[in-house]
């Protein structure tokens, strides 16, 4: 069967209304390309994601305006069986030729692998997965059971870096399965004046300014880019870095008082500027663009949804060599990769302005042509004929 027999495509995953961040934002992006390549595409999302003990935000819902051009339900519920065969039933009904279902975190294995099994009794339907984890990043009980059993009701899978695709392996080795880059975040406008991002944000318009964004979570290793700003306020090696100033901007998904306690302890309250509430899509672009750099100094990780918003907005990125980040970003070219510890941030920070912003742009703008979402969906489509 070619891709031109797959005419009904379900996408099942967080969506708006949802703040998901970057899966969010990706199920709607691949529903879009979906639409623009001709297909029939819908997304099922959730009515209740989280119960409200387990969500480590403040909401897990969006004021953003609905997406007026995708069909979203929200419809699934996470912690109600009965709902999960309804919503399989309600599915299998429309026989889509394609379920594409995201998989991020075990607790989420029981609902969404009841669900494609329900919808596979029709016989017609193939699943295929879209892995962002296999094994979390923050481990509990009865993770390997809910995984192992999501993992049963998929037909092939598509991860976006090695590790991932490793972890998947020890799991499944007999299902199809490819590795494919993550495609970019191109759904956030287009490049602002670093000027004007900056004014938008009630920032001076000139100054030294790098960028941590997205969710705090230990495992994004805030505190040794905390500690790196100490050793760097320190002992600067460079009159280049001076009035340097480190923005952080994301919500806290834990205690806030660790940090608290390191900004205190080194003394960084002049080189911090906190913005540490949930950025909405209508914001992303100024943050991005309002920065010289984008930091990731990542503990662990497998691939980052921040590469590819800070390859669209052509930022240089300084990451740390842990899982498939540094996979992403050749050194030197599309920015810097360092080890997972304070003092090597601090002199991939150094080394960074020493070579200039500019350095980086041709190679970012080189780089970021291989990441498209049409590379995406060709993946998709190669991967279901081989479904048997």
């Amino acid at each position: 069967m070619s891709s031109g027999n797959y005419k009904k495509i379900v996408i099942l995953g967080p969506a708006h209304p949802l703040r998901g961040g970057g899966i969010t934002t990706f199920n709607q992006r691949l529903a879009r390309e979906f639409q623009q390549l001709g297909y029939d595409c819908s997304i099922y999302s959730f009515s209740l994601q989280y119960p409200s003990f387990l969500f480590p935000g403040k909401t897990q819902y969006s004021d953003e305006p609905a997406p007026k051009d995708l069909v979203i339900h929200s419809a699934i519920n996470s912690v109600n069986p009965l709902n999960w065969i309804r919503v399989g039933n309600r599915i299998k009904k429309e026989k889509p030729d394609l379920v594409i279902v995201r998989f991020w975190l075990p607790f989420m294995g029981p609902s969404l692998g009841t669900i494609p099994r329900r919808i596979k009794k029709n016989g017609h339907t193939k699943v295929i997965c879209i892995a962002d984890n296999i094994i979390p990043h923050e481990k509990r009980p009865g993770d390997k059971w809910f995984t192992r059993y999501f993992l049963k009701a998929c037909d092939a899978f598509v991860t976006m870096s090695e590790k991932v695709m490793n972890d998947l392996r020890l799991f499944e080795n007999k299902k199809p399965a490819v590795l494919t880059s993550h495609p970019l975040y191109d759904n956030f406008g287009p490049l602002i004046p670093k000027d004007e991002a900056r004014r938008h944000l009630g920032l001076p318009e000139t100054g030294k300014l790098i960028l941590f964004f997205g969710f705090i979570r230990k495992y994004k290793g805030l505190d040794l880019l905390l500690e790196a700003m100490h050793l760097i306020k320190e002992s600067p090696g460079s009159e280049k870095l001076s009035g340097l100033k480190l923005m952080i901007a994301g919500e806290f998904y834990e205690d806030k008082k660790t940090y608290d306690d390191l900004i205190e302890k080194w003394n960084l309250q002049d080189c911090l500027v906190m913005k540490t509430d949930f950025i909405p899509d209508r914001d992303v672009a100024y943050y991005l663009c309002a920065a010289d750099a984008v930091i990731q100094p990542y503990r662990h990780a497998t691939q980052s949804g921040v590469t590819p918003l800070a390859f669209h907005f052509e930022k240089p990125m300084i990451v740390t060599k842990v899982g498939g980040l540094a996979d992403m970003v050749p050194d030197r070219e599309a920015g810097l990769t360092v080890e997972p510890n304070a003092e090597s941030i601090a002199n991939g920070i150094r080394e960074f302005y020493n070579l200039g912003e500019a350095h980086f742009i041709p190679h970012l703008r080189r780089e970021k042509q291989k990441y498209s979402w049409q590379k995406m969906v060709d993946m998709i489509f190669k991967l279901a004929e081989e479904i048997g």
